[in-house]
């Protein structure tokens, strides 16, 4: 029986609900009558802590999946068996997809929810609670974004910039990193990364790259597309999140943030170029690798032979198609399960708000703008512009300060901005499956300290 949304307690609290900030009062005593208000709140945190702490460990469980593999392959030519996938490895596999990290620890908050507050409160905080817009528009445009007549209408556009260059992979490289993040601000940040990384993948990843240069190039692509969607006021998600609200159209955007983020762009990708000029220009005589699990889309392929499905698998399937038809009442609940990473970074980011409002309210511009730049680390940078809108009296040059840090900070960490899950969805392939993220991190220090001077400093 469905409960009326009248006799379901607010949850989790409206930020207006919490005991007034007197003046002087330091943050930590905020945070913590917050906690005594809502003790759940230390609960979500943790969580959340745990599945940040996981999206780290990714690519441990991955070499652990592949290590499991290899002693059982080992095991099974020593019986004179032949190799089959391990039931272990897989699992460790699946442990160390980044994609399903949010999605895993959605499904413990879930639990943690229901057993603190009841099934009624945990569905209506899924279904009414979290706005699952950004989320489902990031993969309704990736569908789009990564159809061959788009994605070939973006390469035939590059292939002439790159023609200038003579087409070579440095001149498609320069292209793709410089042109397709400013095509942001037209065709969505989204869009901008789905078709970014499927043309690098094509043009530059194929060829073998050094790792440090693998690495320097996602971690531009990241900081590039998270700043390249603000010359327009609709595209980059964290902007939209606070332009009614604040009253900001294009002509704004373009003034503020538009010209420091194509200068950032631009300088960007110059000095990494400067730093790769050598091996970008050796590629152009190295042949593309072939990837024999994707073939030439003109080439015809017979199918291979199906193999059982094993019954655990099919077992895990029935068990999403009941969990639909017993929640089809709650369409956040099933949305959310085959959004699974996007949807459950906002469900973990909805429950954020009752320290990272305290936190933005109590700096000043320059803190304000590194703390919106570390903590989109931490949280998809939507929702820290988001959070800032619900700060009381934020004044003109706080409000400007929050939104730029939250841009650039936007490519430091996978879930700093949501069309980096896609983006490393599509590049995973190119690192082996899985990418590090303190070697991601790496790679987008210097584009983020180069848009942090030209934010803040100009």
């Amino acid at each position: 029986m469905i409960s009326s949304v009248g006799s379901i307690p607010a949850f989790p609290p409206l930020l207006s609900a919490y005991p007034a900030v007197t003046p002087g009062e330091g943050l930590l005593h905020v945070l913590r009558a917050r906690i005594d208000a809502e003790p759940f709140n230390a609960v979500a945190t943790a969580i959340f802590l745990l599945a940040i702490l996981h999206t780290f460990a990714a690519a441990r469980f991955a070499a652990l999946a592949d290590a499991v593999q290899r002693k059982h392959d080992a095991r099974a030519r020593a019986g004179g068996r032949a190799p089959v996938p391990s039931v272990v490895a897989e699992m460790l596999h699946f442990f160390g997809e980044v994609e399903v990290v949010f999605g895993l620890w959605a499904v413990v908050l879930l639990v943690a929810i229901t057993l603190a507050k009841g099934w009624d409160v945990a569905t209506h905080y899924l279904n009414d609670g979290v706005k699952y817009t950004e989320p489902l528009f990031v993969v309704v445009i990736m569908a789009l974004a990564s159809t061959r007549p788009v994605v070939r209408f973006a390469e035939d556009a590059l292939r002439q910039l790159a023609s200038i260059g003579r087409g070579t992979p440095a001149a498609w490289w320069v292209s793709i990193l410089t042109v397709g993040p400013l095509l942001g601000s037209v065709i969505t940040e989204p869009g901008a990364m789905t078709i970014s990384a499927l043309l690098l993948a094509r043009q530059f990843y194929d060829l073998r790259p050094s790792t440090p240069l693998k690495y320097a190039t996602l971690g531009l692509l990241f900081v590039n597309v998270s700043v390249g969607g603000t010359l327009t006021h609709f595209a980059a998600p964290p902007v939209l999140m606070v332009a009614r609200t604040w009253n900001w159209d294009t002509p704004f955007i373009l003034t503020h943030f538009g010209w420091r983020a194509a200068l950032a762009i631009w300088l960007s990708t110059a000095c990494y170029y400067l730093a790769f000029r050598r091996e970008l220009k050796a590629l152009a005589s190295r042949p593309a690798e072939v990837d024999i699990e994707q073939p030439d889309e003109d080439a015809d392929s017979a199918a291979p032979a199906l193999l059982p499905v094993p019954a655990w698998v099919t077992g895990v399937h029935l068990l999403f198609i009941a969990w639909m038809v017993f929640n089809s009442h709650y369409p956040a609940l099933f949305l959310g399960g085959f959004l699974f990473f996007l949807g459950g970074l906002v469900i973990h980011g909805g429950l954020q708000g009752w320290w990272i409002a305290p936190v933005l309210g109590s700096l000043s511009r320059v803190p304000l703008f590194v703390g919106a730049t570390l903590l989109t680390s931490f949280n998809d940078n939507a929702l820290i512009t988001y959070l800032g809108t619900l700060v009381p009296d934020l004044s003109d040059t706080l409000r400007y300060a929050v939104v730029a840090g939250a841009v650039t900070g936007g490519g430091l960490t996978v879930i700093a901005n949501a069309p980096n899950p896609a983006g490393q969805a599509l590049l995973a392939g190119c690192f082996g499956g899985t990418v590090s993220p303190l070697k991601l991190l790496a790679g987008a220090v210097i584009p983020t300290l180069i848009a942090a001077i030209l934010f803040i400093a100009l």
